[in-house]
């Protein structure tokens, strides 16, 4: 049987936000393509057990707790990066030879003292960390977090341009992630996200609600949010639904003062899911450029209309499925018209979405990568 090492940036359960959705379900489709999965974690705490999710498609799974110490800030390589290094995972490495996929660049510190030849290296570029840090510190309003991340993105640079070149081959999520690898390191494979979505829902002409949903943790989705509040603000006849797990005492005050806008949590992929066939309407919004971001499968498979702006997605395919906004605006307006419109959209995503985005394909297409010898 063919074996897998994957190390990952956070415990992959629940999938409930940005990449870590990615994660689960690409080991899902891996596994069922018949690999054995070795799974390492990079944790703030390691978990009290193991999600039976977890544990039916993996091998074993192993957790590191990140390092806290915040003198790290100070070193030369992205503090993302040095605070994910364990000498137990080199152990573990060690006791299976078989390749190994870091998820993200910030898994990738034990490169270095990795015994040569003995693995093959793969990575998933879940972004240009140059470009995701220096978008957080432009969204940013805290002065040292804009310097922070404003520093790591420099860090990183420099990081990516010694480190991009060691793998036999880079899985790209997007199209200009995949052109700014191949340019640079030639070894680059446009492989898109892994969503869990199998098949389009098929649902009725209206839904109750405007649903903004994510991590609320990021500088990204803080100033989408604000920015949607605004909106919304100037909408009263129009209710917004705001679900996440992540969010601070200073939105809970600011959605608090607001009739039309409720905050509510999604703990689990039903509830989501739940969430997301109630919704007439969907605003996902960034101020960063990032290729495709991966809560926009979650909604064009499981809910109705969905307003975005240019950040969202650089696949003109995905595009064409959504209402497009090029600024606040026009994202305003859109949310009037899909208010008074009915959804019949299910046969034309399907037609489209099963076709060219299934994660089964995309799991055999990075098998024939990893295992082509």
């Amino acid at each position: 049987m063919k074996e897998l090492h994957i190390i990952s940036f956070n415990y992959p359960y629940p999938p409930s936000y940005g990449g870590i959705i990615d994660v689960y379900y690409k080991i899902k489709a891996l596994s069922d393509s018949g690999i054995k999965i070795h799974l390492h974690c990079f944790v703030d705490k390691i978990p009290v057990k193991i999600d039976p999710e977890v544990e039916e498609i993996t091998e074993n799974v192993f957790f590191y707790e990140k390092k806290k110490n915040p003198l790290l800030y100070f070193s030369g390589i992205p503090f993302a990066v040095v605070i994910r290094n364990s000498e137990l995972l080199l152990k573990n490495l060690e006791k299976t030879n078989a390749p190994i996929l870091f998820e993200g660049l910030q898994t990738t510190s034990i490169i270095r003292f990795l015994k040569d030849n003995r693995h093959k290296l793969y990575l998933r570029h879940h972004n240009n960390e140059t470009e995701y840090y220096k978008g957080l510190s432009l969204s940013e309003k805290n002065i040292f977090k804009k310097i922070v991340y404003r520093i790591e993105s420099l860090k990183y640079k420099g990081y990516q341009k010694k480190l991009l070149k060691k793998f036999e081959a880079i899985f790209c999520l997007s199209e200009k992630e995949y052109n700014e690898v191949e340019t640079y390191s030639k070894n680059a494979q446009l492989i898109h996200i892994f969503h869990g979505n199998q098949w389009v829902k098929q649902l009725d002409k209206k839904g109750n609600y405007f649903l903004f949903h994510g991590d609320l943790t990021t500088a990204d989705n803080k100033r989408a949010l604000i920015e949607t509040i605004d909106l919304f603000k100037t909408l009263p006849q129009y209710k917004l639904l705001v679900a996440s797990d992540r969010a601070g005492e200073d939105i809970k005050k600011r959605i608090s003062t607001i009739e039309n806008i409720t905050l509510t949590p999604i703990q689990t992929t039903e509830n989501l899911h739940n969430l997301l066939e109630n919704a007439h309407a969907n605003i996902l919004i960034s101020f960063q450029n990032s290729g495709t971001k991966v809560k926009l499968f979650n909604t064009l498979y499981n809910s109705r209309f969905v307003i975005i702006n240019e950040n969202v997605t650089d696949d003109p395919v995905l595009t064409n499925l959504c209402l497009y906004g090029g600024n606040m605006a026009e994202i305003r307006q859109q949310i009037i018209i899909s208010a008074e419109k009915d959804y019949a959209d299910s046969e034309k995503r399907k037609q489209i979405l099963e076709k060219t985005h299934s994660d089964y394909a995309k799991a055999e297409e990075m098998v024939k990568i990893i295992f082509k010898n």
